[in-house]
């Protein structure tokens, strides 16, 4: 397991300013919107992810993120890239997109590489990339080698999970792979079924620099002040 603080030296406000509040819902909405990013303001999180349609949103004092690609990342290259840059124009700080998992399970690293390349180009700094990869769905060698490709595309983060495939969200197995593979060099985001304070600390434990939660307030409430 990698290297961390331990699990009682983190405070609830250490957690949050590593939590992106998450609604990402296909029944979400302007409304359950703006209760998402009054709840991240009072929850002092780091970000607030929606989905692109629900930009702009009033991201005072939130990093506003969004996803791209989702949640089957079966889309082209060009769609992702476009769907990128309107979110970066409507105000998206950060853009998490999808591979296609079909590609990486069939060893098309290449062009995986070039898909995260493509959003990488519509989404140029100081915006952020973060790479969902859908980690549950991939053995470990192709979990590496996915990771290996969004470092070689320039993306920020790798991430773990929609949250939506059948295959499930985050592990602390996965995460710890990842750490082992570009830790340090980019940022890992845990997403995906992460629903307990005791979750939460096991993935930070392996390795995660970010959470993608939904249930923010419930994770958050284990912690000490």
């Amino acid at each position: 397991m990698a290297d961390s603080a331990p699990v009682t030296a983190r405070t609830r406000s250490d957690v949050a300013r590593l939590v992106d509040h998450t609604l990402l819902k296909p029944e979400a909405t302007a409304a359950d919107v703006a209760a998402l990013v009054a709840e991240a303001r009072e929850l002092g999180v780091l970000a607030v992810c929606v989905s692109p349609n629900a930009l702009p949103v009033d991201g005072t004092g939130l990093v506003v993120a969004t996803v791209c690609g989702f949640p089957s990342g079966k889309h082209t290259s060009a769609v992702k890239a476009a769907e990128a840059a309107g979110a970066v124009r409507a105000g998206a700080d950060e853009v998490d997109m999808v591979i296609d998992v079909g590609a990486a399970l069939a060893g098309a690293y290449d062009a995986v590489r070039d898909d995260i390349a493509a959003v990488r180009a519509a989404v140029p700094s100081p915006g952020v990339l973060k790479v969902i990869v859908e980690s549950a769905a991939l053995p470990d060698e192709a979990l590496v080698a996915v990771c290996r490709a969004a470092e070689a595309a320039g993306a920020d983060f790798v991430k773990t999970s929609t949250g939506f495939h059948a295959s499930g969200g985050a592990s602390v197995h996965a995460v710890e792979v990842m750490h082992a593979t570009v830790g340090g060099r980019l940022g890992i985001k845990a997403s995906g079924g992460i629903r307990s304070t005791e979750a939460a600390l096991a993935l930070l434990d392996a390795g995660a620099t970010r959470l993608g939660l939904s249930g923010s307030a419930a994770v958050l409430a284990g912690l000490p002040e």
